[in-house]
C-alpha cells in the first residue's frame, strides 16, 4: 500500500473516532452533536468569495449544506491523514507511536480555531462563544481522539 493511501485510511480512521466520540458524549452526557449543516453552509459560501461571517446561522442556506458539511469534515480528515503520513514517512507505519499521532491531532485543531470558527462567526479560537475555555478543551479532547484514531488505524494496517 502506498504512503498516500495509508494516510487516507488513517485520516478516515481518525475522523470516524471523532464522530464516535461525539456520539458517546451526546448519548452519555447529553452534549449536542456537531452541526455539520453550519459547516456546509460556510463551505458553500466560499466559492462566492465569502470566508468570514458575523453569524453563519444568519447566512442564506446552501443547497445540501448538511451533506456538504459531512463531506468537508471527512475531506479535511483525509487531508490531515495524508499530510501526517508524508511528514512521518513510511517507517512510522512499521511501528506507529501514539505520541506523534496525538501531537498531530492537537496541531490540526488550528484549522478550526484560526479559519473555520472565525469564518463562521465564532471568533478566533472560539473566543465568541459563551464558554470559550470549555469549548477549547472539548476541541482539544476531540482532536486527541482524532490522534488516537490515526494511531489505532495505523496499528491495524
Amino acid at each position: 500500500m502506498g504512503l498516500i493511501w495509508a494516510g487516507v485510511l488513517i485520516g478516515i480512521g481518525g475522523t470516524v473516532a471523532m464522530d464516535i466520540w461525539a456520539l458517546l458524549l451526546h448519548r452519555l452526557a447529553g452534549q449536542g452533536m456537531p452541526n455539520w449543516g453550519n459547516v456546509g453552509r460556510w463551505v458553500g459560501w466560499l466559492p462566492r468569495g465569502r470566508v468570514f461571517h458575523d453569524d453563519i446561522g444568519l447566512a442564506a442556506p446552501v443547497r445540501g449544506e448538511v451533506a456538504l458539511g459531512w463531506a468537508f469534515h471527512y475531506f479535511v480528515g483525509v487531508v490531515y491523514g495524508a499530510v501526517f503520513a508524508l511528514l512521518v514517512g513510511p517507517g512510522w507505519f512499521d511501528t506507529p507511536t501514539f505520541w506523534q499521532a496525538w501531537l498531530w491531532g492537537i496541531v490540526t485543531i488550528s484549522g478550526g480555531w484560526f479559519l473555520l470558527h472565525p469564518g463562521m462567526g465564532l471568533g478566533w479560537a472560539l473566543s465568541g462563544v459563551e464558554r470559550p475555555w470549555k469549548a477549547r478543551m472539548m476541541g482539544l479532547v476531540a482532536h486527541t481522539v482524532f490522534g488516537l484514531g490515526i494511531w489505532g488505524m495505523a496499528l491495524g494496517l
